[in-house]
């Protein structure tokens, strides 16, 4: 048995109060770096462009060639990597739309021309966009090339179609999906950007609101008309410009074409017509 005499213990004293070191803190290791942890994302688009390029295998695999492995990755890229946010969008879409293009040259009807995918300040659809009456800067993500919408259902389709032709020999590519493509949605939107080539060069097309109402004041001739109200009707044997207003949708030019005629020909008959309804609107109201 242990006793405890009270008395004899020292009484508790509560410990001093903290005081802040004066002893300076030690530097950071590395004071030249900065504090912000960069993203992935946040870095210059042609690195993360890069990264995104070389993540496309370049050996074969124990059950699959080379090929097949990259064809799954580019269509990984399309249903997965692009969703992610803008800058993997426009990378994965550059390698996407790179990849693919020379498969659709290859599917183009001649005597149809194509212009999807514009690289260069020389472009028409470059100047477009960097035009006077734009007041927006381009894009890269909502262009205003329309053909370029065409080019990216062609790929959506195509990756797809080419997995399951490697994955399946049973597999039948559906040969009606690309012939929607290229016998109507192709050189209809190419016959677009062409009226909206030719017709900004006739002044009587914009991008974005018309003149009078970006400057806000009355031009000196008919007030062009805005690309995005114009779309064309297309067939073998006519086409025509249509104006979409708030109440419908009316045709407003048409003229005639034979099959062997290129898009470009047509284009400028629509410009040719498209000026002389905007001069007989402005007369007769």
């Amino acid at each position: 048995m242990v006793i405890v005499d009270e008395k004899c213990m020292q009484p508790i004293v509560p410990p001093p109060p903290y005081a802040a070191s004066s002893i300076p803190a030690p530097p950071p290791p590395f004071p030249h770096l900065p504090r912000h942890v960069a993203r992935l994302t946040e870095l210059p688009q042609h690195l993360l462009l890069k990264i995104v390029h070389m993540t496309l295998p370049q050996t074969p695999g124990r059950d699959e060639g080379r090929i097949e492995r990259q064809r799954k990755t580019l269509y990984w890229f399309s249903v997965n990597l692009r969703l992610v946010n803008r800058a993997f969008y426009i990378a994965c879409m550059h390698v996407l739309r790179s990849t693919y293009l020379p498969a659709y040259d290859t599917l183009i009807h001649p005597p149809y021309t194509s212009d999807p995918f514009p690289l260069s300040p020389s472009s028409p659809s470059y100047s477009f966009s960097t035009s006077p009456t734009s007041s927006a800067a381009p894009s890269p993500i909502d262009t205003i090339q329309r053909e370029t919408q065409v080019l990216d259902m062609f790929i959506a389709l195509k990756v797809r179609e080419d997995v399951m032709m490697d994955d399946s020999e049973l597999h039948l590519e559906r040969e009606e999906s690309f012939k929607d493509l290229f016998d109507l949605m192709q050189p209809r939107a190419r016959m677009e950007d062409l009226v909206r080539y030719y017709g900004l060069r006739e002044n009587v097309v914009c991008v974005g609101p018309p003149p009078s109402v970006a400057k806000g004041k009355l031009p000196a001739g008919p007030a062009p008309v805005s690309f995005g109200l114009l779309s064309v009707s297309f067939t073998p044997r006519r086409v025509g410009l249509v104006l979409t207003s708030t109440q419908r949708k009316r045709t407003i030019v048409e003229v005639a074409r034979t099959r062997e005629e290129k898009l470009e020909v047509a284009a400028k008959k629509l410009v040719r017509q498209l000026a002389v309804w905007l001069r007989d609107t402005t007369r007769y109201g």
